[in-house]
């Protein structure tokens, strides 16, 4: 077996990451977060960046450390309500911003890793979503023209994954993450448990094929919002 396994996640990305590049990023919320490889993004240095991810984390937590930092010129999601900072830079005109529809862009990012690079929705269409796109008929309804998704860089957060970098995901941690990993030309995956033989063939959700760097994951899972129940009185 050869191995895409590397000890120190920041000297890795650090050998590919560049000012201006696009990077697709796994993770709804807080769930699924890539945590490691974004504390890495972070410590890189790297500015001007296009972060394309369903959100943008919260203030402190998640993609949200990118923004604290000052490295990101736009971003391209679907949700960022919940992070007060990615507000303020972009009422500021620090931070440009591009919406799309959840499934839309889940969507883009899927054609970006089969190679398809436009498709046609109906989704947006007399929106403001659809402004500035070619709009064509098709069995008498409109669509807009939604372009594929194709990374620069994709970081990704598996449950289980082997040394080439077959990848498994946990329950919710299925979100954005296999789509992210197909779009990145170059793509970064860290994995809470790293098997020394194969998974089963039976289980790979995404193929190795599509993951350049594999490390391990570190033991933090925020929480985005931890509500309880009060405690009953006995």
């Amino acid at each position: 077996m050869t191995t895409k396994y590397r000890d120190d996640a920041a000297a890795a990305l650090a050998e590919v990451v560049k000012d201006g590049m696009t990077i697709a990023v796994g993770g709804f919320g807080l769930s699924g977060n890539p945590t490691r490889l974004i504390k890495a993004l972070r410590d890189s240095g790297a500015t001007n960046l296009t972060i394309v991810s369903n959100n943008m984390g919260v203030d402190g937590k998640g993609l949200g450390l990118l923004l604290e930092n000052k490295q990101v010129s736009k971003v391209l999601a679907s949700y960022v309500g919940e992070n007060k900072l990615f507000a303020q830079q972009f009422l500021d005109g620090d931070l440009e911003v591009e919406f799309c529809p959840q499934g839309t862009l889940a969507e883009r990012l899927r054609a970006g890793g089969v190679g398809i690079p436009a498709f046609f929705t109906p989704t947006g269409v007399g929106t403001p979503v659809a402004e500035g796109k070619e709009v064509m008929e098709f069995n008498g309804k409109p669509a807009i023209l939604e372009r594929g998704i194709f990374a620069d860089i994709a970081l990704v957060k598996a449950y289980e994954a082997d040394a080439e970098g077959n990848l498994r995901y946990r329950m919710t941690s299925k979100n954005f993450n296999p789509l992210a990993a197909m779009s990145g030309r170059h793509t970064f995956a860290e994995a809470e448990h790293i098997r020394e033989d194969f998974l089963d063939p039976s289980l790979v959700e995404t193929p190795g094929i599509f993951v350049q760097t594999l490390v391990q994951a570190d033991s933090t899972k925020d929480i985005e919002q931890r509500t309880v129940r009060s405690r009953q009185e006995g």
